[in-house]
């Protein structure tokens, strides 16, 4: 349905906007210096489902409407900053209670917690205002209208920069943890990784909130 150059063309497209992070990528990094690699690779699988529901959301009409209404675009766009925000503080409150042994330990963490956590990352996706831009304004160009079946067309497409973004934002957040794991060799070290997360998780949202659209 979706012909091999369309196909082809928006992944060269999408693989161009993807390189360059964003506040998913930086969310990861931040849960990853935070809280490690499950909660890395969790929030990272939880962006990509919150970016995908923007695509189902772009494919049924209503991507358009919040492109379009300034006053809609403006509430996703703060929703998530201020969440973004309320995060980052948790993360940097909690900071001290970061300790070498128990990332050594590496205990089980509850089911519950994974799916917070999964939770976590695909609010983040859907409020991306990177996402809700490039996915109502992008992809609608690349589908074949003389071909009908347009809303499946738009969620076969939508698939192509999700896969791209999960293995991206999952290589971002290993390496953010791995050089976690570095730190961990001293609780005060690991403190300040810690920190950093939370500031920045505070400083994307921010980030966010004061960031236009180019209309």
């Amino acid at each position: 349905m979706v012909s091999t150059d369309r196909m082809l063309a928006f992944a060269a497209m999408s693989l161009l906007v993807i390189v360059i992070p964003g506040p998913s990528v930086l969310f990861v990094i931040g849960r990853a210096l935070a809280h490690g690699r499950r909660t890395a690779v969790a929030t990272a699988l939880g962006n990509v489902v919150g970016s995908y529901l923007l695509v189902v959301a772009v494919a049924v009409g209503i991507g358009s409407l919040v492109e379009r209404s300034v006053t809609v675009y403006l509430t996703v766009k703060l929703a998530g900053a201020a969440y973004l925000v309320w995060l980052g503080v948790q993360a940097f409150r909690h900071r001290k209670e970061l300790k070498a042994s128990t990332i050594h330990a590496r205990p089980r963490e509850p089911a519950r917690g994974d799916l917070r956590t999964l939770l976590d990352g695909a609010l983040v996706g859907v409020t991306n205002p990177k996402g809700v831009v490039f996915f109502a304004a992008v992809l609608p160009q690349f589908v074949d209208h003389s071909a009908g079946h347009v809303p499946l067309q738009m969620l076969l497409l939508g698939l192509v920069p999700i896969t791209i973004g999960l293995v991206t934002d999952t290589l971002w957040g290993l390496t953010a943890s791995a050089a976690r794991t570095w730190f961990a060799r001293s609780d005060r070290r690991l403190s300040l990784i810690g920190g950093a997360g939370g500031c920045t998780m505070i400083g994307l949202g921010v980030t966010v909130a004061v960031t236009g659209r180019a209309d």
